[in-house]
């Protein structure tokens, strides 16, 4: 992986303490894809491309509309400036199964 297409830690640093702090969730694995996305005109304003898999109690008896609402309302400083797309996985605590998507990324595209 080149310089130009390593995660910006600062960047996964903030998303993730938004997300903390607004949310509180139990677990939140944060994929960084921007790689994937090199030379799409979303990513050359340098504005990064995430997966998101989040488990919080505040998801509980909301739609997936209302928990994608959720995660976007948290991270709205950061939009579009530092995130052009966001994939998003919002599970409420003992809705956790499996993801395929995050199980295909090798290790070392893995954000704890």
């Amino acid at each position: 992986m080149s310089a130009s297409a390593a995660p910006d830690s600062s960047r996964l640093a903030r998303i993730r303490g938004l997300l903390e702090q607004r949310l509180q969730p139990q677990a939140l694995e944060l994929i960084d894809e921007s790689h994937r996305h090199v030379g799409h005109a979303g990513a050359q304003g340098g504005a990064g491309h995430f997966h998101l898999r989040i488990v919080s109690a505040e998801f509980a008896a909301l739609s997936p509309l209302q928990r994608h609402r959720l995660v976007y309302a948290a991270l709205a400083e950061l939009m579009p400036a530092e995130i052009h797309a966001l994939s998003i996985e919002a599970l409420a605590p003992g809705e956790t199964v499996p993801s395929p998507r995050t199980s295909k990324n090798p290790p070392s595209q893995r954000i704890p």
